[in-house]
This record gives C-alpha cells, sequence and structure tokens, in this order.
C-alpha cells in the first residue's frame, strides 16, 4: 500500500515529447525514437524517489486500516469487559445478552479511531519507511537492529501518546504524571514479552506495504490490556 500524496499527481504532467506541435515529419519522429531511451533512463531514476514518503504526504491507506482495526479492538475489549461485569452479577442469559450488547462507549471508541488515523496509523508508516531507508538489507543485525529500536523508541512513543491522547480527551491532562507513573512501565514491559516475537516476524517476514496492517492487527490482541489500563 503506498502513500497517497502530491507525489503521484507527478506522472500526470510526463507529457511525450513532441505533442502539440505542428508537424509530424520523420526527422521529429525520428527524434522522439532517440529520446525514448534517454526518457526511459530518466524515468528509472526518479521512480525510487516516487516510493519515498515525505511529511506532506498524509498515508491515508494505512491510516484507514489503523483506525479500522484500533476500533476493533477496542469494541472486543469493552465486550469482553462487560461479559466479564455481568459474568459477576449472575444474570440470566436474556439479560445478560441485553446488557452486554448495550451502553456501548462510543466516545471512548472514538478516541480509539482518532488516535489510529491520525496519530498511530501515519507514524508507524513513517517509522518503517526510515529504518527501511536506513538499513534496506534483510541481515541479522538489520533485524535486531529494527527490533531493538522499535522497542526502545517506538513503543516509549507510542505508550506516551496514547496515554496523552486519552487523558487529553477526557479532560484530564493534569492527571496525566500519576497515569505515567502508575502505569506507563507496567505497560511497557508487558508489551516488551508481546511486541517482541510480533516485532522479529513483522521485520523478518512481513513486507514492508503491509507491516502497519500487520502491527494494527496484532495490536488487537493487546488491545485488551492496553483499554483496560487506560479505562483505570
Amino acid at each position: 500500500m503506498g502513500a497517497i500524496g502530491f507525489g503521484s499527481l507527478g506522472d500526470w504532467w510526463n507529457f511525450p515529447s513532441g505533442v502539440g506541435d505542428g508537424g509530424c515529419g520523420r526527422n521529429r519522429g525520428h527524434r522522439r525514437r532517440h529520446r525514448k531511451p534517454s526518457s526511459s533512463s530518466s524515468g528509472s531514476v526518479n521512480l525510487p524517489q516516487r516510493r519515498v514518503w515525505h511529511p506532506f504526504e498524509f498515508p491515508v491507506k494505512q491510516a484507514t486500516v489503523a483506525a479500522f482495526l484500533a476500533l476493533s479492538g477496542d469494541t472486543i475489549a469493552q465486550l469482553r469487559n462487560r461479559i466479564a461485569d455481568q459474568s459477576q452479577d449472575q444474570l440470566d442469559g436474556s439479560q445478560k445478552e441485553s446488557s452486554v450488547w448495550s451502553n456501548h462507549d462510543w466516545l471512548r471508541s472514538l478516541r480509539m479511531v482518532s488516535y489510529g488515523f491520525l496519530l498511530y496509523g501515519p507514524g508507524s508508516y513513517a517509522w518503517y519507511q526510515l529504518l527501511d531507508q536506513y538499513m534496506p538489507e534483510q541481515t541479522f543485525f538489520t533485524i535486531s537492529t529494527k527490533v531493538l529500536l522499535n522497542q526502545i523508541v517506538l513503543g516509549p512513543c507510542v505508550i506516551a501518546v496514547i496515554f496523552a491522547w486519552n487523558n487529553f480527551w477526557l479532560g484530564k491532562l493534569s492527571e496525566l504524571p500519576q497515569k505515567y507513573q502508575k502505569d506507563a512501565l507496567p505497560t511497557l514491559l508487558y508489551g516488551f514479552r508481546f511486541w517482541i516475537p510480533v516485532s522479529i516476524l513483522n521485520f523478518g517476514v512481513i513486507p514492508l506495504a503491509a507491516r502497519v496492517a500487520f502491527m494494527s492487527t496484532c495490536s488487537i490482541f493487546w488491545n485488551f490490556y492496553l483499554s483496560t489500563t487506560m479505562s483505570r
């Protein structure tokens, strides 16, 4: 999945040489035929530049995938929490089903969707592009380095941002330092146990274009823990 941005508009302006000329003589045609290798060579040189993600290019596809999977994870997490709460109250089957599928916190889901679309999707996509730009080889050293950087750089950033994002929309920014002191380190350590094996698979097997979707899909499973931690 490539980034959607202004860079893709460049293909529409590559008009063939000689278009709009009044004549179509053999000399002009001969020149055009000799220009084709030069044009092709120029295109092959510029092609990798179109694949580089720039800050002003918003990766809509990656952001949409991250938002959808964040919504899925939050919905499953809320459903699980309601089932656990209702099982403690020992409700019967019909009452339990009605209680479980009602009272969904849509504002909480909106916070997760906006986080995935505006922050996690674009941010993680730019992060993976940056890693592959400087470490394109798939060797044991580069994969190990990417996994290590993913845990000591991306992991803490994700936890810090999602806690701040959640507290911002709850109007509890003043409580953010206490939230960090109470939950940030345990969440980070718990994430190490889950994300290190996932990151090895992500960098070693998954193609670059599918990494955001793969990591977002894996986040559904650990979102049970993260969603509970944020809502405490």
